[in-house]
């Protein structure tokens, strides 16, 4: 993995609101900056709602950004793109979508479809270079080369899901973003998918963007994690930081929902509501303070103190 000084990706106050008619909006994400370094892999979470598809949509800009920046690579992708920014956007950065089956061309055969990358930008001399790279990327997430000449309902949900994820990766790119990727497969498939994909960032040194709702997947894949309620940022750190020491009332809340496999604990169990309602914090007014380097937390200094019994960094 290549050390960097600067991170791949950096996202600075991105606001992306939705106008319903002139005079309202729906403030989908609402001021959220955060970064994600070379050969990392960035957790977001939240319920559904929170913002976190929107995110990553905007982030590859299948919207355009409302307000903020977005620094990829070192150049600014946030605002109006010039055909060669876009040329550079798109081969660097791709996405995988949750529904496998919905995202792939039913009446395409797996190698256009995983090829479509490849002919849009014409990264290949020959046709033989192009099957080769096909065949090339459909062994590594586990398909066969006789799959290539298959259509997409011939194969399992996991199956297409390795095939987006082939897509993805077959145009070598520096950030793959997973939205809720695993999220429609079944458990057992589940895991040897993420292993799959850890496996891969640990031969490319590619960085993901991984979007999802399930904690315990998070946890196993992510180096940081961030949480989003509401289009806010309202904690972040390692993910040793946000499990063994959550500071926000929503964190808290979210990991009390996670079911422990020991029957005994589970008993336990006890599950913490959170309503933003009526729990008299606004969003609005938090600031983000830093409890460590990778720690931060979205509120004012007070209400940090009473979740924490400790002092913020920079309070």
């Amino acid at each position: 993995m290549t050390e960097r000084k600067a991170p791949l990706l950096e996202v600075k106050h991105l606001k992306q609101y939705f106008p319903l008619n002139r005079k309202f909006s729906v403030k989908a994400v609402d001021d959220i900056s955060f970064h994600i370094n070379y050969g990392e892999t960035y957790g977001l979470v939240g319920e559904s709602g929170s913002g976190k598809s929107t995110t990553g949509r905007s982030v590859i800009r299948l919207y355009n950004p409302t307000a903020g920046e977005i620094v990829f690579a070192g150049s600014d992708i946030g605002g109006k793109l010039t055909q060669k920014e876009k040329q550079h956007l798109k081969t660097r950065m791709q996405m995988i979508f949750q529904d496998p089956m919905a995202c792939l061309n039913p009446r395409e055969k797996v190698m256009d479809i995983i090829a479509e990358g490849l002919d849009v930008h014409h990264l290949y001399k020959t046709r033989e270079e192009r099957q080769e790279k096909v065949y090339k990327i459909m062994e590594r997430v586990g398909l066969s080369r006789e799959h290539a000449n298959r259509y997409p309902h011939q194969f399992s949900g996991g199956q297409r899901q390795r095939i987006g994820i082939a897509r993805a990766l077959v145009m070598e790119p520096d950030l793959i973003i997973a939205d809720e990727a695993i999220s429609a497969l079944d458990v057992s498939i589940q895991a040897q998918v993420v292993n799959m994909m850890k496996d891969i960032q640990d031969e490319t040194g590619t960085a993901y963007l991984f979007i999802a709702h399930d904690l315990s997947m998070v946890k196993y894949i992510s180096d940081r994690i961030g949480v989003l309620h509401m289009g806010h940022l309202v904690e972040e750190g390692t993910t040793e930081e946000i499990f063994n020491d959550p500071i926000h009332p929503y964190t808290k809340s979210l990991l009390s929902a996670i079911p422990h496999p020991n029957p005994r604990v589970e008993k336990k169990r006890v599950s913490i509501s959170y309503d933003y309602k009526t729990s008299g914090i606004d969003y609005n007014l938090g600031t983000p303070y830093h409890m460590s380097q990778t720690h931060m937390v979205l509120g004012s200094g007070e209400e940090i103190r009473k979740w924490s019994g400790r002092i913020p960094m920079d309070y």
